[in-house]
């Protein structure tokens, strides 16, 4: 390893022989993205691989258990399932967030990697099987039934997954924000700390790799079917909560609601058509769990106990906001999967529903989280969000907001 250290704090003059269209038809018009450290004359992007995972490959080299120049064998890695090329791809305003030819890295840029250019996946497709117990519950109480082909006798779902990076094309996310692509670049870099100094000295460079969670896909039927007019999609569109995700905890509804949107989705495959349930990386409205607890502490302690019209403006207390998700960014997976319609939409979420119609993506039905899977402690965010505008059948009164519903947090 060489003692010399390669300062990124001023503009470079070895500017990258591989250009970026971003939004070019082709891949090859396109062009790879090259975030390699082992050869500068071939980056082409600002930012790592594998984003916050970035520190543990460091490590990992640190400590002699990784080669500073390994490259990655390629060989078999290709996806379970072919997704695209869909018409969407092409247009430079559609999909901003992530590269859509990113799992198709062996095959369109052979050429390249055969030559030497470190080119590296971003999005992943293989094939799996889930299973949860609350699928085991709809079986027995004859909601769902098993097909042998799909859903198994015991529990068991046959599913297409698609891990996917985040990639930000800086111009298309400006825009989408409705900012100065140089405002957008001087906050990245103040907010993170100077951390990537080529977002203010290379404005060459359009592509940022951000140290952030990406999404998984769990996709339910024939994946081949995506993009064709015809075809009925059930989806849910669920933000991590690690708390409730996994281990249960009933002060909200994501499991409940997750599980549920997956039985819809089942459902829809049976029928011929996909069910979608993307999980995105963005803990507690993307403020973190840290930030999370602490709301929670707030909540169960204040005066008058914890109640639906106190829940966003503890949340706010805490962090400075309600809610960090931003999804203007969430139609851009729809995209990539040549998505313009989703009949059955389980989500109770005005955001998420407004950024998928503003983005020409068709709504035809909206599902609410069935009462009975409302757990009891649950019911002040429940409450809150149906106040707030979420979707649902009923919207409680003032009066019913004020009275606390939460347990206590000694309780």
């Amino acid at each position: 390893m060489s003692a010399h250290i390669v300062l990124t704090s001023h503009p470079r003059r070895d500017a990258s022989s591989l250009d970026i269209r971003w939004g070019a038809p082709t891949a090859k018009e396109r062009g790879p993205l090259v975030a390699s450290l082992t050869n500068p004359a071939h980056r082409n992007v600002i930012g790592s691989h594998s984003g916050s995972y970035a520190v543990y490959r460091a490590l990992a080299v640190a400590s002699g258990a990784l080669r500073r120049d390994h490259r990655p064998d390629l060989t078999n890695t290709a996806p379970a399932v072919n997704i695209g090329p869909f018409p969407q791809w092409s247009d430079p305003d559609l999909i901003v967030s992530l590269d859509p030819w990113g799992h198709m890295v062996a095959t369109e840029f052979a050429e390249p990697l055969a030559a030497g250019v470190d080119v590296r996946p971003t999005i992943a497709v293989t094939r799996a099987h889930i299973n949860m117990p609350e699928l085991k519950d709809a079986i027995a109480a004859g909601r769902l039934k098993p097909d042998g082909e799909i859903l198994m006798a015991n529990g068991d779902v046959r599913v297409t997954k698609a891990a996917i990076e985040p990639v930000w094309y800086l111009p298309g996310i400006a825009k989408r924000f409705g900012v100065k692509e140089s405002a957008l670049r001087r906050c990245l870099f103040e907010q993170t700390a100077g951390m990537f100094p080529e977002l203010v000295t290379r404005p060459d460079l359009k592509v940022f790799l951000p140290p952030i969670g990406g999404m998984t896909l769990y996709m339910f039927g024939d994946v081949t079917r995506l993009g064709r007019p015809q075809t009925r999609i059930a989806c849910r569109l669920h933000d991590e909560c690690n708390g409730s995700d996994v281990f249960g905890s009933d002060i909200c509804t994501c499991r409940p609601y997750l599980a549920h949107g997956i039985e819809v989705c089942i459902e829809m495959a049976q029928q011929g058509g996909v069910g979608l349930v993307v999980y995105n990386r963005k803990e507690g409205r993307a403020l973190g769990e840290v930030t999370k607890f602490l709301v929670y502490n707030a909540r169960k302690r204040q005066e008058g106990g914890d109640r639906a019209e106190t829940y966003f403006l503890r949340t706010e207390c805490v962090a400075g906001v309600q809610d960090m998700r931003f999804q203007e960014l969430t139609p851009d997976v729809f995209h990539w999967l040549g998505i313009t319609r989703i009949d059955r939409w389980a989500s109770m979420s005005n955001m998420k529903h407004g950024a998928l119609t503003a983005a020409g993506i068709e709504v035809v039905e909206r599902v609410p989280i069935p009462e009975e899977l409302i757990p009891a402690d649950a019911r002040v965010e429940i409450d809150a969000k149906k106040a707030a505008g979420y979707f649902s059948t009923y919207t409680p009164d003032p009066s019913e907001l004020a009275v606390p519903k939460g347990r206590g947090l000694d309780e």
